[in-house]
């Protein structure tokens, strides 16, 4: 087990924080994480997997310690984050990799494939979604801001920004809520209340129907490349449904499924069982 680094690297003048472990000789494996948290949501993923693997996990623009700019200095939008993150990648020499994708490091990371697709040597798909019927009714606010983007329906939303609300995606569909540490939600909750944060989630929240016009294009990718994939889900998760990880194989007939009988946050109390899939699918 080795020791974890920590980082920052300078992406064309933003400052992007990143965790780092493992040596450079091994298999090279990219962590992405999702709302409302950052790289600190791999602390107990990455010292298991970091004998097998040269790890690093950034905070994506906008999220953790990585610079959150003003929003007239930075469009928040899924492309632009993942073209940060593609370039991050290249700065710290990250040319072929796997990805570990969850939440919005998702459609950042199933970007980076199907713009480098000689880049991915795998893809690990916790909770992260590429298929409608992955998606649940509780998108169905967010959806009505989609359709109509009113100062009304933007509003609506804050409440997904509230503390009680954080709590309620780490604990929502976990068996035993003392598994779940509270750091992460009071991380997450201190991020979210930063000056101007609000206004930046609200906006990838309107930007997000960008990622469901992309599947399509990310299905495609499955279909043509077949990349290496493991679908790791919690099976209780209120936003991205059981159905959306066995939509993969409908494009990728290899790829594998395992699901875990938690919520959304699956790491936070299967990180051990996790691990443990992702070396021996890795091993084969």
């Amino acid at each position: 087990m080795s020791t974890i680094r920590y980082g920052h690297a300078n992406v064309d003048g933003l400052n992007i924080f990143y965790r780092e472990a493992g040596t450079p000789d091994k298999p090279k494996l990219l962590l992405l994480h999702g709302f409302p948290s950052s790289g600190h949501m791999f602390r107990d993923l990455i010292p298991l997997l970091s004998d097998d693997f040269h790890i690093i996990a950034p905070d994506l623009p906008g999220f953790g310690q990585s610079d959150m700019p003003s929003r007239d200095q930075f469009t928040y939008s899924f492309d632009n984050i993942a073209n940060v993150i593609d370039r991050f990648t290249e700065v710290v020499g990250f040319d072929r990799f796997a990805v570990y994708v969850f939440d919005y490091g998702a459609p950042t990371g199933f970007r980076l494939a199907v713009k480098h697709p000689e880049r991915i040597t795998g893809i690990i798909s916790q909770n992260g979604n590429a298929y409608e019927e992955g998606l649940s009714d509780g998108w169905n606010p967010i959806r009505a801001y989609w359709q109509d983007p009113s100062a009304a329906n933007r509003e609506a939303l804050r409440g997904f920004l509230a503390p009680e609300s954080t709590r309620w995606q780490y604990t929502h569909g976990v068996s035993d809520e003392a598994l779940v540490s509270p750091d992460g939600i009071a991380l997450d909750n201190y991020y979210l209340s930063r000056k101007g944060a609000d206004e930046v989630q609200l906006d990838l929240f309107l930007n997000y129907q960008s990622n469901i016009a992309l599947y399509p294009t990310f299905q495609a990718y499955f279909r043509r490349h077949h990349p290496r994939f493991l679908a790791v889900w919690g099976k209780n998760d209120p936003f991205f449904l059981p159905p959306g990880a066995e939509a993969f194989k409908r494009d990728i007939p290899e790829a594998q499924v395992r699901f875990f009988d938690t919520g959304h946050f699956a790491l936070e109390t299967h990180a051990q069982e996790i691990a443990g899939v992702i070396r021996e699918f890795f091993q084969d």
